[in-house]
């Protein structure tokens, strides 16, 4: 179970990434761990939340759509989305939203 995410106050983006695996591993697990390393280190990075149960969601926040753009266009996420097409998932989402409001205990 990952923790989650201590974001700041609103407003800020969510990137929704919503995925079908393949069977097996070939390499995910390894650059799964790479690219939240790799994304906790980007400017405007604010944190993450991921759940995998048949339907995996991993949910970024981040502080503007700029930041979201440079990590989209980033070398080894190019890298990650290729492979991610390739080998990794049988279907895939991506959603950007705007937080607006959160409240929680």
């Amino acid at each position: 179970m990952s923790d989650i995410a201590n974001t700041p106050e609103p407003p800020y983006y969510a990137v929704i990434f919503s995925s079908h695996r393949t069977e097996g591993d070939h390499g995910y697990g390894a650059m799964a761990e790479r690219m939240v390393a790799l994304a906790a280190s980007q400017p405007g990075f604010l944190g993450i939340e991921s759940a995998r149960e048949g339907l995996g969601i991993t949910v970024s926040y981040w502080e503007s759509l700029e930041a979201i753009k440079n990590w989209k266009r980033h070398a080894e996420h190019r890298e990650a989305q290729r492979l991610g097409h390739e080998r990794w998932y049988a279907d895939f989402r991506v959603r950007i939203a705007k937080v607006e409001r959160e409240y929680g205990m």
